[in-house]
């Protein structure tokens, strides 16, 4: 059984800081990506930043210049750097894996919370 565990979410000031993280665990295909995505209440599921196995990165132009995705592929970890976050951050952030063999698998998700 695969296990996605996120961490480092929070309450944080206008222009403050936060750390995810992402661990998967258990059986499960080589990793082609692993991402981050964010709800907002009221709002679809967003692609905040993805990363491939190549090293590949994307971002939404929303957060581009001021959240950095990484990978540590020895510990199938991911991590989002956020920086100078706005309120509009606010939401709940999840952590994707997509693995060979069309694996799929989605994290319980972080809540960030921005106060202006």
């Amino acid at each position: 059984q695969v296990q996605l565990v996120e961490s480092g979410g929070g309450l944080v000031q206008a222009g403050g800081s936060l750390r995810l993280s992402c661990a998967a665990s258990g059986r499960f295909f080589s990793i082609e990506t692993m991402g981050w995505y964010r709800q907002a209440p009221g709002k679809q599921r967003e692609l905040v930043a993805v990363t491939s196995s190549s090293g590949v990165t994307d971002y939404a132009d929303s957060v581009r210049g001021r959240f950095t995705i990484s990978r540590d592929n020895a510990k199938n970890t991911v991590y989002l750097q956020m920086n100078s976050l706005k309120p509009e951050d606010t939401a709940v952030y999840y952590c994707k894996l997509r693995t060979l063999r069309l694996g799929l698998y989605w994290g319980r998700g972080t809540q960030v919370t921005v106060s202006s």
